[in-house]
């Protein structure tokens, strides 16, 4: 069979499996404030094995499906807030496997990416700091976080937020501030199994969302040693490795999001058809029909512009750029097609008798993730001005 027939059926297999599998698992009660427990997850997972579309976007040999796919099969897998954890195509995990596919050693990848692959354990990404303590944020220059060489041994401080999933995590990529031979400032990732003891949580954080397993922490981080080969990558360069992250995980976030506010406007657009008010169904009123005619318009436009970036990543070039604009443009999009979908719906949009209301809440949170819009913005302001101003 030709490639793109396998990845067309690759796609099939995943919507059917969260539209026939995943949705029933939504009222499901094994869930807490944060996010499904474990042991759904697992069971989900285990339905994913057998249907042959766990972890569906990366092939048996370790390769990675191509980005415009894996566009269509992130999509298919967003379709249920549960069905990226069903299908393990979830952040962070997600973008984690992807940096490991690319950074890490063989035996980093057999003992940290491998299970992670066959859905065995969860991941997590320890950059973000606590505000309060001035700590770094969008801007990775305020890291505070510190690692020493100690005796052949690295030793590292600091305090972490927005630990996503660190509960229940097998492992954790941690950044951390260190300093070049030469005396400037580096940054260097470090491979933590987990549970450990020098890294403790402090709390989790109640936030607008409730679909990542084990929330989002903040972990203090003390005294914590770790050999040589704990070094994901090269020592100093985790500011690099993390370029290579970012723009593929700022687009699979689109892409899961896309497949979510599709689900959204398709409830609401069976809402309005079946609900009567005034003599005739919803859909017949004009302003009613024309938000739904919006959220068309709206979700091909963040389709077009998710392949184009696709594109982009797909013919070598880092995308750093284009991915920005893409995380702006799909966000901000995408909320206004979930709030519509909401107030299509009216009361029962707000209620928890459908998803709709989860995902207007988790895309407001995916407008600040990977960068707010106005960091985005900002930087892509930046090269403009330097393009302009090399061109005069």
């Amino acid at each position: 069979m030709a490639d793109h027939e396998d990845d067309a059926a690759i796609v099939r297999r995943v919507e059917n499996f969260v539209r026939d599998v995943v949705i029933p698992y939504e009222k499901d009660d094994r869930r807490d404030d944060h996010g499904p427990l474990d042991a759904l997850v697992q069971e989900m997972r285990a339905k994913a094995r057998e249907a042959g579309v766990l972890t569906p976007h990366i092939r048996a040999d370790g390769t990675h499906i191509s980005h415009r796919t894996t566009a269509r099969v992130l999509r298919a897998s967003g379709l249920s807030p549960l069905g990226p954890l069903a299908c393990n195509t979830n952040a962070p995990d997600e973008g984690n496997m992807f940096l490991l596919g690319k950074v890490a050693t063989a035996e980093q990848k057999r003992r940290y990416l491998d299970p992670m692959v066959a859905g065995n354990g969860r991941s997590c990404f320890l950059m973000t700091e606590p505000a309060a303590k001035g700590g770094t944020g969008s801007d990775p220059s305020m890291m505070q976080t510190v690692a020493r060489l100690e005796g052949g041994e690295w030793v590292v401080n600091g305090r972490k937020a927005f630990a996503t999933g660190f509960a229940g995590a097998s492992f954790a990529i941690l950044m951390a501030k260190t300093e070049r031979d030469d005396g400037a400032a580096g940054a260097t990732m470090f491979l933590v199994p987990l549970p450990h003891p020098a890294l403790v949580q402090e709390r989790l954080i109640g936030t607008i969302d409730s679909s990542m397993p084990g929330g989002h922490a903040v972990v203090k981080v003390e005294d914590l040693r770790l050999p040589p080969d704990a070094v994901l990558g090269a020592p100093h360069e985790g500011f690099a490795y993390a370029q290579v992250r970012l723009a593929p995980a700022r687009l699979t976030h689109c892409m899961r999001w896309l497949g979510a506010a599709t689900r959204a406007n398709e409830i609401a657009t069976d809402y309005a058809v079946k609900r009567q008010a005034f003599g005739k169904p919803l859909i017949d009123h004009e302003g009613v029909g024309f938000m739904l005619a919006d959220n068309l318009i709206d979700l091909k436009q963040c389709e077009l512009m998710i392949d184009w970036c696709a594109d982009v990543l797909d013919s070598g070039q880092k995308a750093i750029t284009e991915s920005s604009m893409a995380k702006v443009a799909v966000s901000e999009t995408l909320f206004r097609v979930a709030d519509r979908c909401v107030q299509v719906m009216g009361g029962t949009g707000v209620s928890h008798d459908t998803i709709v209301e989860q995902v207007f809440r988790e895309i407001r949170a995916f407008r600040i993730y990977d960068g707010p819009t106005e960091v985005h913005k900002w930087s892509l302001a930046k090269k403009i001005k330097r393009e302009a101003l090399a061109k005069s």
